[in-house]
């Protein structure tokens, strides 16, 4: 099976700064935001956009991470590091690497359900429009067509040489 590069490291990082100016155009008024990665690559991407938004903002940014099952996430609740009263009235911005059928992004959302937040948005580096669930990124670095038998693979396992490739 062939890898075909579709972002590179420079890329990538051009993406989230202008998702990082876009989660900011529309999130502005706010005092802070709550960045929330999916574990693994979506904190990754978190991780990044957080440290772009604290560059271009004044909000005061906060990250943490949801943990649950990718593959079979209705076994389990989700299970995230913030305190149940540091969601109160705020505004979510739910992150995750790559937008595949929408499973994952909504079990992720399950968590803040029956939580008093004030917003929740989404955040997804590559979008291959294929959900089959009711869900959409509201920011989205790159949408890209494929077929169901092609997958995106993230990899940012080495700091400065981050990647997706279309397999």
């Amino acid at each position: 099976m062939s890898k075909v590069k579709i972002l590179d490291t420079i890329q990538i990082n051009q993406k989230l700064s202008r998702l990082a100016y876009e989660v900011y155009e529309n999130n502005f008024s706010e005092k802070e935001l709550l960045i929330v990665g999916i574990d693994g690559n979506g904190y990754k991407v978190a991780n990044h956009l957080s440290d772009q938004l604290k560059k271009i903002s004044p909000l005061k940014i906060t990250l943490g991470k949801i943990t649950l099952n990718k593959d079979k996430p209705w076994e389990g609740e989700p299970l995230t590091d913030f305190e149940d009263k540091t969601f109160v009235n705020k505004t979510i911005i739910l992150v995750d690497d790559v937008l595949n059928s929408g499973k994952t992004l909504m079990y992720a959302v399950k968590l803040f359900l029956d939580k008093p937040v004030k917003k929740i948005n989404t955040v997804i580096l590559v979008d291959r429009s294929h959900t089959r669930f009711p869900v959409k990124a509201d920011f989205v670095g790159l949408r890209l067509s494929t077929t169901l038998q092609e997958h995106i693979e993230a990899d940012f396992s080495k700091k400065g040489k981050e990647t997706v490739y279309l397999t």
